[in-house]
């Protein structure tokens, strides 16, 4: 069969199941934004780029509809030239997010298209308007959010079918487009995501060498915002350094804003660094940045607790790989969260604002965790059970991407 990826940072969610597609001997093709995403063996990718930006008078709640178009046209062009030199897929994966997939279904009418549903803005009951200390309300902020979605209606309709990786964020969507979805997770890979009594973590330039054993903190965010619970984490982390003075505490993640609103001046990490810093040690406190993968699969193999906090938004893949990796996870009693965590048997739910909470949860984590072991061991067997890569995760998605082979 010949296959077709959309992914604006392809492989993205869709690296395994590219190349197990590869390996079936299928003919694989992508296309993503120049610059992005990086190759995969056996994968001809083509890269779209922007001819142009924003209109300079546009209308502030059509600027992000006329970014995904502008998105789509470069996107739809790639795909014609692709279709113009004789390839012609039977199947397209596409995630719409970004707008890439707007216009395939003109180019291709007779590929089956299957988008990843990954979310679906609503003003109430998600992320927006969860947080007190950043309200979105008014009539702008509103509209603003309603035409957030307005390309997601058009590629709902349009698509075959949809994946979504939980329940939860398919829940999200429209109920009419809810009736094309399949909840399918990503995966993790739990033989390499494992417990591992070996692993450690050379730190030389602050002489440490962190090993299953140590009193070790972790929490991971792809940057450190909000929506991920930073400022939560952050307010709890004086008093669990203060009960706990043996703690070393590690923080990866970057200095941008991946989700919600840029910060009016510098950056999140540093405001909420800044609040708790006369009551921190900060000897104890090492923010690793951006890490590779192997870094931070190390840490997660050392650590004796993981901080996961959350806005109801899309689960992070960190949660789960921290659970299969064998560390006990104290987590927000957030959705969806609560798919995955049941409190006292695989892991540990807190209330996403209550700090004080958040480090009694934590420190009796680090002062008795032989307490916690079998909730680690049930907590890795929820991830082999219900999202294991090879063999629950990614034979499901192969069987629906090769349903007409």
């Amino acid at each position: 069969m010949n296959i077709l990826f959309v992914h604006q940072n392809f492989p993205g969610q869709y690296q395994h199941l590219a190349q197990a597609l590869v390996k079936l001997g299928h003919r694989v093709i992508a296309i993503r934004q120049r610059g992005n995403g990086f190759d995969i063996p056996g994968v001809l990718a083509y890269s779209y780029h922007l001819t142009r930006g924003n209109a300079s008078d546009i209308h502030p709640y059509a600027l992000e509809f006329e970014t995904k178009v502008l998105r789509a046209e470069a996107c739809a062009i790639t795909a014609m030239g692709l279709r113009d030199a004789g390839f012609i897929p039977d199947v397209i994966h596409a995630h719409p997010g970004w707008g890439e997939a707007l216009y395939l279904r003109d180019i291709f009418p007779h590929a089956r298209l299957i988008c990843y549903a990954e979310y679906f803005y609503q003003a109430h009951g998600q992320d927006v308007n969860f947080d007190p200390e950043f309200p979105c309300s008014g009539f702008s902020d509103q509209a603003r959010l309603h035409t957030k979605n307005s390309h997601l209606y058009s590629v709902l309709d349009t698509m075959d079918c949809g994946i979504s990786p939980t329940h939860w964020q398919a829940d999200t969507f429209p109920a009419w487009a809810k009736e094309k979805l399949h909840v399918i997770h990503d995966g993790i890979d739990t033989d390499t995501v494992s417990p591992d009594a070996s692993a450690r973590v050379e730190l030389p330039q602050y002489q440490l060498c962190l090993k299953p054993g140590d009193e070790v903190l972790t929490f991971v965010a792809r940057n450190l915002e909000p929506v991920r619970g930073y400022h939560s984490f952050m307010r709890a982390l004086p008093e669990i350094l203060r009960t706990r003075p043996k703690l070393r505490v590690f923080i990866v993640g970057g200095d941008d804003v991946s989700y919600g609103i840029q910060p009016a001046v510098g950056s999140y990490k540093q405001r909420y660094l800044d609040e708790v810093m006369d009551r921190l040690d900060v000897r104890r406190v090492f923010f690793m940045g951006k890490v590779n993968y192997w870094v931070y699969l190390r840490l997660l193999q050392v650590s004796r607790c993981h901080v996961y906090l959350s806005y109801p938004f899309v689960l992070s893949w960190s949660m789960l790989e921290a659970m299969s990796a064998g560390t006990l996870v104290v987590a927000s009693r957030t959705a969806p969260i609560q798919e995955v965590i049941q409190h006292g048997e695989n892991g540990l739910l807190v209330d996403f604002f209550a700090t004080d909470d958040i480090a009694a949860a934590v420190c009796a984590v680090l002062s008795d965790p032989d307490d916690f072991s079998k909730q680690r061991l049930q907590a890795r067997e929820t991830i082999i059970r219900d999202y294991d890569l090879n063999s629950v995760c990614l034979p499901q998605r192969l069987h629906l991407t090769l349903l007409s082979d």
